[in-house]
């Protein structure tokens, strides 16, 4: 891993202990299943409501978990961290990148990419309908 990463103010720790239904988050990600490509990584899919991560609030989905505990993560299939998180205890402590815009997937902007191109279809489609109607009544006359 690389060295500055851990110096960076991205990188944060986080403490959470383990409620009734156990951390509060799902996992994507590891050496077996990348999630983001050309990182195998593990990646924060989902935040679930009411869990030990939404009670707290740091942890957000797109977060990337470098280390459990001070075990790091890197190179570590995904059933691997799946089993760090389970044996982790009932405090845990992680080591977390926060998302970065690099780290997500899709458009960036709140409004998709193809939105002009799904207005323009759209009109197109109104436009051949409007056309059928009037041959329509054009040839229904004759």
């Amino acid at each position: 891993m690389n060295g500055s990463l851990h110096s960076s103010p991205n990188v944060v720790s986080i403490q959470l202990k383990r409620g009734p239904a156990g951390l509060g988050f799902n996992i994507v990600g590891g050496v077996d299943q990348q999630y983001v490509v050309n990182d195998s990584g593990i990646y924060v899919s989902k935040i679930k409501e009411d869990g030990a991560a939404a009670l707290d609030g740091r942890l957000q989905e797109g977060d990337k978990i470098l280390a459990i505990n001070g075990v790091t993560l890197e190179d570590r299939t995904h059933k691997a961290v799946v089993e760090l998180f389970r044996t982790a205890g009932e405090d845990v402590e992680l080591r977390v990148l926060k998302k970065l815009p690099r780290h997500i997937n899709g458009p960036k902007s709140p409004q998709p990419d193809h939105q002009s191109a799904a207005s323009f279809w759209g009109t197109l489609t109104a436009l051949a309908g409007v056309a059928a109607v009037l041959a329509f009544i054009y040839f229904r006359q004759k």
